[in-house]
């Protein structure tokens, strides 16, 4: 019994060959999905899609002791871990709720502290006691005035809440008309890849459902038949058709 159903099962061949010359008969097709894919992702970047810019601050992170509760630290600025530490901390000062709404009211926009907060990233400097702050959104002029306003309320939130800490503006923030997203190269060259992947996935699959006998070697790959015959193409060329009507004639 289990001999039979081994006997039986039935097993699918994929014919890469097959596959390959399908999707070269029809690379126009995807030839012109990419192009099509493309420009569109290009017509995305350059005319739908919002462009942002950017604003940033440089803070100098000074601090030699300070007390939380309780506990007190003495740290060296100098130290590149202390930096580190004392930028995060300043970091997390920052993008607190209060922080942020008084930048709000410093600077007159009209976000919310957690819109305010997806907008602002900060983070050391070459691993340095310099600490950078970068102000994205979609009007140049509006992020410049953000982030000279966190420059403002930061250094007096870090004197208040951390003793014996410091904050100097190092350069305030410049507006700068050059968009840093979407990137028109990038949607662009996405928009061709993808195109030319689905392209071809799509092809795949129709050469893989296509079982249509289109030559003898189809036959013999696939359901190891014999070939007995193969009727020619008489409407091929002239030429042919020329030199079967002549056998057919010199036969008689």
């Amino acid at each position: 019994m289990e001999q039979t159903k081994m006997n039986t099962r039935e097993y699918y061949v994929i014919d890469l060959v097959h596959i390959l010359k399908s999707i070269w008969h029809r690379i126009w097709a995807v030839i012109l999905s990419s192009v099509l894919a493309a420009a569109i992702a290009f017509s995305l970047a350059a005319f739908v899609i919002t462009p942002k810019y950017s604003s940033s601050i440089m803070l100098y992170v000074n601090n030699s002791s300070f007390t939380v509760g309780d506990l007190g630290f003495s740290i060296s600025s100098s130290e590149i871990s202390a930096a580190q530490s004392l930028v995060k901390t300043y970091s997390v000062l920052l993008k607190n709720r209060t922080t942020l709404e008084k930048v709000i009211a410093e600077t007159g926009v009209s976000y919310t502290w957690k819109e305010l907060d997806e907008m602002i990233e900060a983070a050391p400097v070459n691993e340095t006691e310099i600490m950078a702050i970068t102000v994205t959104g979609t009007d140049p002029y509006e992020a410049e005035r953000i982030a000279n306003g966190i420059a403002k309320i930061l250094p007096q939130r870090v004197s208040e809440i951390v003793e014996g800490s410091s904050m100097e503006v190092v350069d305030s923030a410049v507006a700068v008309n050059k968009k840093v997203s979407p990137s028109i190269t990038k949607f662009t060259a996405v928009g061709f890849v993808l195109g030319t992947l689905i392209s071809l996935i799509v092809l795949v699959i129709i050469a893989l459902l296509d079982n249509t006998v289109h030559d003898e070697e189809y036959i013999i790959n696939n359901y190891n038949y014999p070939v007995l015959a193969k009727i020619p193409d008489l409407l091929d060329s002239g030429a042919k058709k020329y030199s079967y009507y002549n056998s057919y004639k010199g036969s008689k």
